[in-house]
């Protein structure tokens, strides 16, 4: 198995700024995120910033970059972007990993890139796991998944999914089967579809619900799942969510 991880950062952040660039333990996250990639089975792993801070910043720690524009209004944009200036093959695996999360499981990374790899019938894949707390499925902020019987995602919505109608005010939690699953937010591309992914007009579901993936299944295109036993290690948004991050990983050494 062959594939490329991309790593988009933004510099702007209203929560967090300059978020990329915030100091874990002595390197900035980006850089972090990339040397935690890098353990996986990637054949290559580059950070895609929107500025010559970030780009500088991943060189002098031995992290290859590349500089992209600064108008991009999503992170597959800027990857679309990456694609180009990398000349990737068009049926050449690309796994998007947020620039934001340190502590990702790189058993994720290569089991969402070999998914697909397998899947001929499908342009993407992504990630999802078990929610087994009755306060995260109802959270609009935890993005939930269906899947059909081969695997792929009908459906995704902040929504509690699937809503179990008959549900006895006093029955136990989780709910009979199939468990309600936790997207987490990394993705494996096929590069041509990536390319063409900004080209297509944003879904009207998609605008409803805030989630980019639903213009994928809007457009016909599927997309694969693959069911982690892990959970994902938080990401960093907030000033507080760095703290955290900054303890786990001091423990984690």
């Amino acid at each position: 198995m062959s594939f490329t991880v991309l790593i988009p950062a933004r510099l702007k952040s209203t929560r967090l700024p300059d978020k990329p660039l915030a100091d874990l333990h002595g390197a900035p996250m980006v850089v972090r995120v990339a040397q935690r990639a890098a353990g996986s089975a990637a054949s290559r792993v580059v950070v895609a910033g929107d500025d010559r801070r970030i780009v500088d910043a991943c060189r002098a720690h031995g992290v290859d970059a590349l500089l992209t524009r600064t108008d991009h209004v999503s992170g597959s944009d800027r990857l679309a972007e990456a694609c180009e200036q990398l000349q990737l093959d068009g049926d050449a695996i690309v796994v998007n990993v947020q620039g934001d999360e340190p502590l990702i499981a790189t058993s994720m990374i290569d089991a969402c890139a070999a998914l697909l790899q397998q899947r001929s019938d499908c342009v993407m894949a992504t990630v999802a796991h078990a929610i087994d707390d009755a306060a995260e499925y109802a959270n609009p902020n935890v993005v939930k998944v269906v899947l059909d019987a081969a695997g792929r995602a009908l459906y995704f919505s902040r929504a509690p999914i699937p809503h179990w109608r008959d549900r006895d005010a006093d029955a136990a939690w989780p709910p009979p089967a199939p468990q309600p699953l936790r997207h987490v937010g990394l993705y494996a591309y096929r590069a041509a579809f990536l390319r063409r992914f900004p080209t297509l007009p944003p879904a009207p579901l998609e605008t409803l619900e805030a989630l980019e993936q639903l213009r994928v299944l809007w457009q016909g295109e599927r997309i694969a799942v693959h069911v982690s036993s892990e959970r994902p290690g938080p990401g960093v948004d907030t000033p507080a969510d760095l703290q955290r991050v900054r303890a786990l990983w001091s423990d984690a050494a």
